[in-house]
């Protein structure tokens, strides 16, 4: 497993090994032993599934509050995405920072963010699956998140010229500004 840091500290990028010969791959995409080791000792209780039919569909910025907050691990399956980690921690010194990962099926890469972090993607081609397994059941009283174009954020997410596919939800979460310290 090849792990890496990113701009702020607790997401990381994991890419596991993958071997190829004429018939395809093999891939070990996830060991509790391996990722204990290298990354947290982590338990994931739910695995979700999700695809978007367009380029341009953002989903997020979502996190979950304690007792019920979740640490995720994301992988894309088919096509790409711009994902974000946005940290949540109050007494972090990058409370309000984030970072960005391309992720996609091509890379095999994969990215773990902690407890703490609120999470969005954005897809970059049409067709996109995304898995992610997690650390905490969902629990709709526990959910919250953030604006997507929370301007105090400031995200560059890759639109280009085309509007975001967004949920009714994702269009009315508040600014970071305005969420209590939940972590």
């Amino acid at each position: 497993m090849d792990i890496r840091t990113l701009q702020i500290p607790g997401p990381l990028v994991i890419v596991p090994p993958k071997f190829s010969d004429a018939r395809g791959f093999l891939s070990e995409t996830y060991s509790d032993e391996a990722f204990d080791a290298k990354v947290a000792p982590a338990r994931f209780v739910q695995e979700n599934h999700s695809y978007s039919e367009h380029a341009g569909t953002i989903r997020g910025i979502h996190f979950q509050v304690p007792p019920h907050a979740q640490g995720k691990l994301v992988r894309v399956v088919r096509g790409a995405v711009f994902d974000v980690a946005v940290d949540l921690r109050a007494k972090s010194p990058n409370f309000g920072r984030y970072t960005v990962v391309e992720l996609s099926a091509a890379s095999w890469n994969q990215l773990w963010i902690p407890e703490g972090f609120g999470h969005g993607l954005c897809t970059l081609e049409p067709h996109t699956e995304v898995v992610y397994k997690m650390t905490s059941a969902y629990r709709p009283e526990s959910e919250r998140g953030i604006a997507w174009d929370d301007p105090d954020l400031a995200i560059a997410w890759p639109l280009g010229p085309r509007q975001p596919s967004l949920s009714d939800r994702d269009r009315q979460h508040p600014r970071l500004a305005e969420l209590p310290k939940y972590f």
